[in-house]
């Protein structure tokens, strides 16, 4: 297959994806391919007149009546009622604030506490370290352990232990390889050998077709800056399945979460429902601005973004495959398998990823050897796929990645 070949299917791949307008929602720079929304999502086009709303107006004229007058009170649980229709979630079950940290800190401390003849907590050993570093925590507190294995292999650690297992934690998506794990099977596992199952759906929410509910999940935590598009430290959510809401009790007790907040008592005593995850005050002006990356979704089906996800990764793959085949590509090719990334190994990683920049390809690098490509369905073209590929191939041609102007910053 030739580089035209690739040009041709990417322009009817194109113009047969349902949701191309999408990109028009979206401040996009010219010259630049955007390969990072698995990092940080682009800006909407709304997210400057919300943003403008609610320091001019909310803010700046509205004052403190902004609380009852503007809706920001209940903000957090009625945007978490958003992001549920994008996960498979039934309302009264998400609510947004805080870090992805924070709530995965609620969420395993809880988890401790509602399997109190427990003592092991089972993880990835390859998740998000900030994943292991809150596992470690929270095991320290509730007198845990802490077993890291790989997600293929919880089953059988659940058929040896799972007497003792209090919580599977794992992220639906590795952040590395952006291999999509069987979130369904690992969770039927935890529950038949008694245990609660977490999921992390960072690299996930907003560009896969997730049901949490179908799935019997437990809880669930996930970021909004990525492919929901919210902006650089937009909050963090946590799903709480129905059936745990009346127990869940986490061990952050702070006066937003209050059955009755503005009664200003002494003692801590637990809100019904989901609003029991509130901690304190939260940042309105990111959570409100997360608003605009909702918005896209409004008319969306996920099934529709998942889609064309596949078919951008699937895409890329073949390129690769054809234009430099002496490139190892680490996520898998099945495409039931993979997220809405393509990540390749290199060992000069970060020369590739550094002069794919200088040629307007922004990529990012894991460590040590990671060459990580996020393909956002909503703003992404196949053109930008195979174009993507084009380059890569004349970076390595013509060894830009070894100059020696490539230094590393601080964030890779």
């Amino acid at each position: 297959m030739s580089i035209d070949d690739l040009r041709g299917r990417a322009a009817d791949l194109d113009a047969a994806n349902p949701i191309a307008a999408l990109r028009d929602r979206f401040q996009l720079p010219d010259g630049i391919v955007y390969l990072t929304g698995n990092s940080l999502g682009p800006m909407p086009r709304g997210a400057r007149e919300i943003a403008r709303d609610v320091v001019e107006r909310q803010w700046g004229t509205d004052l403190i009546r902004s609380w009852n007058d503007n809706d920001w009170w209940d903000a957090p649980v009625r945007i978490g009622d958003r992001i549920a229709g994008l996960v498979g979630a039934a309302p009264g079950q998400i609510v947004v604030g805080d870090s992805t940290s924070v709530n995965l800190f609620k969420v395993f401390t809880a988890a401790v506490r509602m399997r109190p003849d427990r003592r092991l907590l089972v993880t990835d050993a390859a998740s998000f370290p900030t994943d292991l570093y809150i596992a470690e925590s929270a095991a320290d507190i509730g007198g845990w352990a802490v077993v890291r294995t790989s997600p293929p292999e919880i089953p059988a650690v659940l058929a040896e232990r799972g007497d003792d297992v209090g919580l599977v934690a794992v992220s639906s998506v590795d952040y590395r390889t952006g291999e999509a794990w069987d979130i369904t099977g690992i969770v039927r596992a935890a529950h038949e050998a008694g245990a609660l199952a977490s999921v992390d759906l960072c690299h996930s929410v907003g560009a896969m077709d997730l049901r949490l509910d179908a799935d019997d999940v437990d809880f669930a935590v996930g970021c909004t800056y990525k492919y929901l598009n919210g902006g650089p430290g937009s909050p963090a959510f946590v799903y709480v399945a129905e059936r745990h809401l009346d127990h869940f009790d986490h061990a952050l007790t702070g006066w937003h979460g209050h059955a009755e907040p503005f009664a200003m008592s002494g003692h801590y005593a637990a809100s019904a429902g989901i609003a029991r995850a509130r901690v304190g005050t939260p940042a309105l002006l990111s959570m409100l601005t997360l608003e605009a990356g909702l918005d896209v979704f409004e008319d969306t089906a996920m099934a529709d973004v998942r889609t064309a996800s596949l078919s951008l990764t699937g895409l890329f793959i073949d390129a690769v495959t054809v234009l430099l085949p002496e490139i190892e590509i680490v996520t898998p090719v099945e495409p039931a398998r993979r997220g809405s990334q393509v990540s390749i190994r290199h060992p000069e990683a970060f020369g590739i990823v550094a002069a794919l920049i200088e040629r307007g390809f922004l990529g990012d690098f894991r460590e040590p050897d990671i060459v990580r490509l996020g393909f956002g369905a909503l703003f992404l073209t196949h053109v930008d796929a195979v174009d993507t590929a084009i380059a890569l191939r004349a970076v390595l041609d013509a060894d830009e990645h070894r100059d020696r102007r490539h230094v590393r910053a601080t964030v890779t």
